[in-house]
């Protein structure tokens, strides 16, 4: 049966595959999907996979990108930071490259869960690109770029940073999740591509910049907390 992130696929991207082709889409995307859930660990690492991909559909809305790239590069990008595929030890875990690990592993998982060979570069290099820092060169890129960076604000964006508070070498306490997010909130929308993301990203800007100022306003950026 389909699951959760199958219902999330664009029907307007697969409206015209013939009933053979969309059957193997399905199988491969399913697999996909499986060995993302059963490797994202800590839990909660899962649901950005899939929201992701919702979000990156709905950047591209109007656009001809191949939902087969887009779909197989929102599931693994982040497989380097996955507990079981990144370092434990902090020391490595500091200096640890999770793309270079990422370009590295993806091939062999997309073939093993029959996704066509002729995508996986396109795969690749929408993965390579997703980062803010970098300049995507495909539609797809952009589309997944955008998309991880609208993720970082809002509501989403401090939940996924929360979490990480006390099992992250990142953040050890409150003001460390603060400061990040005020990068965020600083830095990102300036980094967002196309118009389709800018406009997505207001309603979050706005939630994010509320939370600050009561997190301020109620002592939560004092470093005893």
């Amino acid at each position: 049966m389909p699951t959760e992130w199958l219902h999330a696929v664009s029907p307007i991207r697969i409206a015209g595959c013939t009933l053979p082709a969309r059957m193997n889409a399905v199988g491969y995307r399913e697999a996909l999907e499986n060995y993302v859930r059963a490797n994202a660990l800590p839990r909660e690492k899962f649901s950005h996979q899939p929201r992701l991909y919702r979000l990156a559909c709905e950047v591209g809305q109007g656009t001809h990108y191949d939902d087969d790239v887009l779909f197989a590069a929102a599931g693994l990008h982040d497989i380097g930071v996955f507990v079981g595929h990144r370092p434990e030890d902090p020391a490595l875990l500091v200096v640890w490259d999770h793309l270079a690990y990422a370009l590295r592993v993806v091939p062999g998982i997309l073939e093993a869960n029959g996704f066509p060979a002729d995508k996986i570069p396109a795969v690749l290099e929408a993965i390579r690109t997703h980062l803010p820092s970098a300049e995507p060169t495909t539609l797809e890129g952009t589309l997944l770029r955008d998309a991880d960076t609208l993720e970082q604000l809002g509501a989403v964006g401090i939940l996924r940073t929360v979490c990480k508070i006390g099992r992250d070498t990142r953040f050890a306490i409150f003001p460390d999740a603060l400061k990040s997010l005020q990068r965020a909130l600083e830095t990102l929308p300036l980094k967002l591509q196309t118009e389709s993301a800018r406009h997505l990203a207001r309603p979050r800007v706005a939630i994010l910049h509320a939370f600050l100022a009561a997190a301020q306003a109620e002592g939560a950026d004092r470093g005893e907390t």
